[in-house]
């Protein structure tokens, strides 16, 4: 299978979505059940919006657990990549923008634990990528859907 089809995580995350999976198909889906059951007592299935809501609840929790399960099967474990003075998965870089001259912390991590608004950067995308094996003091191009930005690295933390 190639790496298009493969979802970059720690390790860490890995194992948080094996144990929110096992959670879902032990506990929740019991919940679910039970709530169809109740609902079923209510009578008339046709007209019983109990019935109804239960059973799209039920919908959505085989979707996710589908979705979790391909996250699972189909993980790349990406450990930190970084070396001394160099960007890499799991580094830690505090970078000036030469456009507007502000300055950012990100940190580079996979794909399935990205959090832009956290500081938390895909090592998959642009901004991750033109980072990447980029050492200190350099300036980097980014290209973006908005046109290329350049960034200065002022810090490296690995």
């Amino acid at each position: 299978m190639g790496t298009e089809n493969r979802f970059k995580m720690s390790a860490e995350r890995l194992a948080e979505l094996k144990q929110e999976l096992e959670y879902l198909q032990t506990v929740r889906e019991k919940e679910v059940a039970e709530l169809i059951k109740e609902a079923r007592s209510f009578g008339d299935l046709s007209e019983n919006s109990e019935y109804d809501e239960a059973k799209t609840e039920q919908g959505k929790l085989y979707s996710k657990i589908a979705e979790l399960k391909n996250l699972i099967d189909n993980a790349e474990i990406v450990e930190m990549t970084g070396t001394a003075g160099k960007v890499g998965h799991g580094s830690k870089v505090k970078v000036r923008s030469e456009e507007d001259d502000t300055i950012e912390e990100y940190i580079l991590v996979g794909s399935q634990e990205a959090d832009p608004m956290h500081g938390m950067i895909s090592s998959d995308s642009p901004f991750g990528r033109g980072l990447m094996g980029h050492g200190l003091g350099e300036i980097v191009a980014v290209d973006a859907p908005a046109g290329q930005f350049h960034y200065e690295i002022l810090e490296i933390e690995n």
